[in-house]
C-alpha cells in the first residue's frame, strides 16, 4: 500500500474514533453527566485504534522514510499528514523533521521563519495582483519557472498619510494585522528609500519589541484574556535605496541590514537566531491552515543570540552587474531563474565578507536573488542566513515607487 494512502487511512480511522468520542460526549452533557467528562473524547477507542498502538521504534522507523522520500510540496503533504494522525505521530515527526538548514526543506509554517540552507538555493516565486495590491509567495514544486506552486505567505499593501505598509499573513483571504495569521510588516518612509521589516514575534532571545502604538497594546492590561496577544512589532532588518548611479541601464543600488542577525551567524562554525515555535495563542489560528501544522511559540537559544549595540549586523548589497558585450546592457548572471529584464532584478551578497571561492563559481555567494518572469510573476530564491519571511520582505521593497531614485 502506497504511504500517502496508508496515511489517509489512519487519519479516517483517528477522526471516525473522534467523531464518536464527541457525539457520546454530547449524549452524555443532555442526560446531565458530570460536566468534567462532558467534553472529554472517548480515549479507550483511541488507546485501541491500531494505528495508535504502533511500537515507538517501528513508528520513527517508518516516519522517517515518509519524512527522507518527500523532498518537496506536494510530496510533504504525507509528513504533515503524518503529524495529524494522533499526539504520539506528531511527537515523533517533530524530533524527525530537521529545520530548513540543515535538510533544505519547508514544512511547518515556523520553517517560514527559520534560516534557509547553507549550500543551495530554495527556489520560491512571488505573484502579484493589481487589483488588490497583494502578493503571494509560493515554492515551486517542479523545476519549471510556472507551475501553480505551493502557497506559503501573502502580503497587501496599504497605503498611509506618510508611508506605505505591506501586511504579510500565513493566511491568502485575510492579510488583516488582527488576525491570528499576521506575521510581520513591512513599512516604507515617504520617499519609498528606506523600510524597515518588522516581525510580529520575537525572532531571537532578547529581542526588544519596537516603540509604537503595538508596544502599548501589547503592555496594556485591557487586553482580553480569551483573544491571542496583539501581534509585536520587533525590527530585524532595515533596507535603504541609493541613487541609481548605472540609470535606467541597470538595477537599483540597495543595502540591507539584518538587525536580528550577527556577522558571525555567516562566519565559519556560526549560527543564526532560529526562531521554533509560534506563540501558542495563536495555535488555533494556524490550526487551520492546510498542510500546514501548528506550534507554540518559543525561540532556539543555542548559540544565537540578539546582535547587542556593540555587535556588528548582517549587512547585505546588491551585486554589482556585468557589461555584456553583445546585449549592450548590464547584466546579472541568474542561471536562468530570470526571464524579463527589470529595474527590480536584484542578487544581495554579504557585504565585507570575502570567501575563498574559485572564478567558475562565482555566484555561489548569492544569499538572495529576485527578478521578473512575466508581467506580474517574479522569481525569488534565497539561503541561510535570512528566513523566506524575511526574504519576502526585502523583495516587497522593491515593488514599492521609489520617488527618491526614479
Amino acid at each position: 500500500m502506497p504511504f500517502s494512502s496508508m496515511i489517509q487511512e489512519m487519519k479516517g480511522e483517528i477522526g471516525a474514533i473522534s467523531r464518536r468520542g464527541l457525539l457520546r460526549s454530547r449524549s452524555h452533557r443532555a442526560g446531565s453527566v458530570r460536566r468534567g467528562e462532558a467534553a472529554e473524547p472517548d480515549e479507550a477507542a483511541m488507546r485501541e485504534s491500531s494505528w495508535a498502538q504502533v511500537p515507538p521504534e517501528i513508528l520513527r522507523e517508518v516516519l522517517a522514510k515518509v519524512e527522507a522520500m518527500e523532498a518537496r510540496w506536494p510530496g510533504r503533504a504525507a509528513v504533515v499528514a503524518c503529524a495529524g494522525v494522533c499526539r504520539g505521530w506528531r511527537g515523533a515527526i517533530k524530533e524527525i523533521v530537521r529545520v530548513p538548514e540543515a535538510c533544505g526543506k519547508l514544512t511547518f509554517p515556523i520553517s517560514l521563519k527559520q534560516p534557509g540552507p547553507r549550500d543551495v538555493l530554495i527556489k520560491c516565486f512571488i505573484r502579484r495582483n493589481r487589483a488588490t495590491q497583494s502578493y503571494f509567495l509560493c515554492i515551486g514544486v517542479t523545476d519549471g519557472l510556472t507551475d501553480d506552486g505551493k502557497f506559503l505567505l501573502a502580503a497587501r499593501k496599504y497605503r498611509r498619510p506618510s508611508c506605505t505598509e505591506y501586511l504579510i499573513s500565513l493566511d491568502a483571504s485575510d492579510k488583516s494585522k488582527g488576525h491570528g495569521t499576521y506575521i510581520g510588516k513591512l513599512r516604507s518612509n515617504f520617499l519609498g528609500t528606506k523600510f524597515v521589516v518588522y516581525d510580529a514575534h520575537p525572532p531571537c532571545a532578547g529581542a526588544v519589541v519596537s516603540k509604537g502604538p503595538s508596544a502599548h497594546i501589547i503592555g496594556s492590561a485591557q487586553v482580553s484574556p480569551m483573544k491571542p496577544p496583539p501581534a509585536g512589532n520587533y525590527p530585524v532588518s532595515r533596507i535603504s535605496y541609493d541613487v541609481n548611479i548605472l540609470g535606467s541601464r541597470g538595477p537599483r543600488k540597495m543595502n540591507c541590514v539584518m538587525d536580528s542577525i550577527p556577522v558571525s551567524a555567516i562566519k565559519e562554525g556560526g549560527s543564526a537566531p532560529t526562531q521554533t515555535e509560534f506563540p501558542s495563542s495563536n495555535s488555533s489560528s494556524f490550526a487551520s491552515i492546510p498542510f500546514f501544522g501548528s506550534k507554540s511559540g518559543q525561540v532556539d537559544n543555542s548559540g544565537a543570540q540578539l546582535a547587542t549595540e556593540n555587535e556588528s549586523k548582517v549587512a547585505l548589497k546588491n551585486k554589482s552587474p556585468r557589461w555584456h558585450e553583445p546585449l549592450q546592457g548590464w547584466c546579472l548572471n541568474f542561471h536562468g531563474r530570470v526571464t524579463v529584464a527589470s529595474v527590480k532584478n536584484f542578487q544581495l551578497v554579504a557585504s565585507g565578507v570575502t570567501t575563498p571561492t574559485p572564478s567558475n563559481q562565482e555566484d555561489d555567494d548569492v544569499i538572495l536573488q529576485f527578478g521578473k518572469i512575466g508581467k506580474d510573476l517574479f522569481s525569488m530564491d534565497y539561503r541561510y542566513p535570512i528566513s523566506a519571511f524575511e526574504a519576502f520582505a526585502i523583495c516587497l521593497s522593491s515593488f514599492d515607487t521609489k520617488i527618491g531614485c526614479e
